[in-house]
């Protein structure tokens, strides 16, 4: 009987310090909650991070482009610094972001102004009030009976003209921009077309929903209102970790550009009002990264067109997949005699690459950084696209002459064994 009362004494102690230490961890989260409903995190916060409000010239930001097209700071002389406030990681990529949009901006400036580039409104028979995308063309884009350059950059944030941000800010703007294709294309004849395959939509800001009044919120129940306040804390306790300051930015909403709504859509928009239309007899096409996948798109949807006129490709480091993309054998037949994807390899440059798949020749750009691939292979590209303009004359000559064969039975039977 004493082991029992033990027991049972045991026991009545252990749920009394149970609950004893679960109305303390209440009182606790009670303590904690009430304390968070009196901090405004968001003034809290502001102290740690400055505005997010930046220059919109590169005077403003004290940055500017020397004699080598490098970005250099005004007063020092400095390359950019990235990490301008330290511990403040958000506040500094927003920063590079606002003088990312300056440098495009910029480069629209060097086309139009250095290159002579023309800028056309797409779609072609845009109204005025609907979202609008451009691409730039040279005066003779459509009219150069020889030989048209196209360009088709990668994905991402960067814009007509561009190969990489990147490389514009922290190297120098040859090896960034399309610009030195341009400027050699011209000098060598050739009409050009800068494709701008990532402006996809207008960003506009957003209606913010009107807030409930009051008397919407005091009809629910207790429990209810308090575990939506439970969840509302948590969340801004989150941010707040996540964040040093949760400076609200304005919501926007993306509204997309017709018949351009992404890149592979605005490269077979391009080549059926653009490229297709024009008279040169050649047509060459420079494509990085995603690029090289919105081509093989375009040669999967214009298959015929794209043949007859396209007479090579330059890739670099392009991420197309002729499986996945689901191209037939003749696409892939054409690829490896028309194409070549320079990529990114410790190998010296021009050295051949094993191939991942069966499409077309991959040689080392010299380089291992993606970004620099199309720079790097700069003069192969040309070296490429002359080698194949020799090609085409030569077949142009020996269709012109006269056939002296005679023909025989033997000589049917011989061919057939051939082929």
């Amino acid at each position: 009987m004493l082991v029992k009362a033990d027991v049972f004494i045991f026991y009545f102690v252990w749920i009394t310090m149970a609950q004893l230490l679960a109305q303390e961890e209440k009182e606790k989260t009670t303590a904690l909650k009430d304390l968070l409903s009196r901090i405004d995190l968001d003034e809290l916060m502001k102290k740690d991070e400055p505005p997010l409000v930046f220059p919109d010239t590169l005077e403003g930001f004290e940055y500017a482009f020397n004699e080598d097209g490098q970005l250099r700071h005004t007063t020092t002389g400095e390359p950019f610094v990235f990490n301008y406030k330290e511990d403040l990681h958000r506040w500094n990529q927003k920063r590079y972001e606002a003088l990312g949009e300056i440098i495009t901006q910029y480069v629209y400036e060097r086309l139009e102004k250095d290159c002579k580039l023309r800028k056309e409104m797409l779609p072609v028979d845009a109204t005025e009030d609907e979202p609008k995308s451009f691409i730039y063309l040279s005066e003779d884009a459509q009219t150069n009976a020889d030989k048209l350059l196209v360009l088709i950059q990668g994905s991402g944030v960067v814009r007509a003209g561009q190969w990489a941000r990147r490389l514009i800010i922290n190297e120098d703007l040859n090896s960034g921009t399309q610009i030195p294709f341009i400027n050699r294309a011209m000098k060598e004849g050739y009409g050009v077309i800068v494709l701008n395959p990532n402006e996809n939509f207008l960003e506009v800001e957003k209606v913010p929903e009107a807030e409930q009044s009051a008397s919407d919120t005091s009809d629910e129940p207790a429990e209810k209102r308090e575990r939506k306040e439970e969840r509302e804390g948590k969340k801004k306790k989150d941010f707040y970790e996540k964040y040093r300051n949760p400076q609200k930015e304005r919501e926007t909403e993306r509204i997309p550009i017709r018949e351009n709504s992404s890149p592979e859509e605005h490269t077979l928009y391009v080549w059926d009002h653009f490229i297709s239309k024009s008279l040169a007899e050649n047509i060459f096409v420079v494509a990085h990264s995603y690029g090289g996948l919105s081509f093989v798109e375009l040669l999967i949807q214009r298959e015929d067109e794209v043949k007859s006129r396209v007479s090579a490709v330059a890739m670099t480091d392009s991420v197309h997949n002729v499986w996945h993309q689901e191209a037939n054998r003749s696409i892939q037949e054409w690829l490896k005699e028309r194409c070549c994807n320079w990529v990114s390899s410790s190998e010296p440059l021009d050295t051949v690459v094993d191939p991942m798949l069966p499409d077309c020749l991959r040689l080392s750009a010299g380089t291992e950084r993606h970004e620099l691939t199309s720079w790097k292979s700069f003069h192969s590209i040309f070296k490429f696209f002359d080698k194949h303009l020799e090609q085409q004359m030569e077949e142009d000559v020996d269709e012109e002459e006269p056939s002296t064969t005679v023909t025989t039975r033997g000589s049917n039977r011989t061919k057939h064994e051939d082929l």
